[in-house]
């Protein structure tokens, strides 16, 4: 049974055509799992969206995102996904900076890039050299810091909150223990060396289990001697069954269900 997801295919020759249509701006082409990448110099960035949205017909600018990689010279890659609506088909651009030197705006070509590099800004502290409202987004004001580096202290959140002393919104930092980076990740099924939560339960004997209860006696009697009426009631019970007067084989259970005779309604 096939997958109800569309199945991605990328166009014949796509990717030596934007290879040859972006030329020394191009540092690496990276086709995996049916993605196409492309990695290009950062200062070029501006030239090459550029050429891949007026000559290759990617049109829109779907998102932005930032990567952090700490053991990097350059650490953040920033990494844009655009559609192309005629082709039916998507490709990745990818540039990469460091702390300090900015990356070119693409606000001037997408408008919605403004508040996409302002995310990357307010996450990872990149900077977007041309983007002229490069506000924090997602943290609160005064947040020092950017949640999203690998190496970000918890000690930098702030929280907000209504103090009734003073009636008004105040900040205060927020400092959080570092144990709670402390991530255990094996299972008490690869042997855990200390007792998880709820385990001290299973060193506690098990209660016996209960017997099973006796089967109820049964109301229905055997016969119909076992009346409990005793022996006089039922030989009287027998005799005036025996008087009865026989009934018609209609009234009976074996007449009810006979056929009545041709003619008669």
């Amino acid at each position: 049974m096939g997958h109800s997801a569309p199945k991605i295919v990328n166009p014949e020759g796509i990717a030596e055509e934007i290879g040859a249509l972006l030329g020394s701006m191009l540092i690496e082409t990276i086709d995996h799992a049916d993605e196409l990448t492309f990695v290009v110099a950062r200062d070029d960035l501006a030239n090459a969206m550029v050429a891949l949205r007026d000559m290759a017909h990617y049109q829109q600018l779907m998102e932005i995102a930032g990567v952090d990689y700490p053991e990097r010279p350059d650490r953040f890659e920033v990494a844009y996904h655009l559609l192309s609506v005629t082709r039916n088909h998507r490709v990745r651009v990818k540039v990469s900076t460091d702390e300090d030197t900015p990356v070119p705006t693409v606000t001037h070509l997408w408008p919605v890039a403004g508040w996409l590099e302002r995310e990357v800004f307010d996450m990872y502290g990149v900077i977007f050299d041309g983007n002229t409202d490069l506000r924090r987004i997602l943290t609160d004001y005064g947040f020092k810091g950017h949640p999203q580096r690998k190496d970000f202290p918890l000690t930098g959140y702030v929280e907000l909150r209504y103090s009734e002393e003073d009636k008004r919104v105040v900040y205060e930092p927020v400092k959080l223990a570092q144990d709670f980076r402390s991530f255990d990740f094996m299972s008490p099924w690869e042997g855990a060396q200390y007792v998880l939560p709820g385990d001290e339960k299973a060193a506690a004997p098990a209660a016996p289990a209960p017997a099973p209860a006796a089967a109820p006696t049964p109301k229905a009697t055997e016969s119909k001697a076992d009346t409990g009426a005793g022996d006089a009631a039922n030989k009287k019970a027998e005799e005036k069954s025996a008087d009865a007067p026989a009934k018609p084989a209609a009234e009976t259970d074996e007449g009810k269900g006979a056929a009545k005779p041709e003619g008669k309604a």
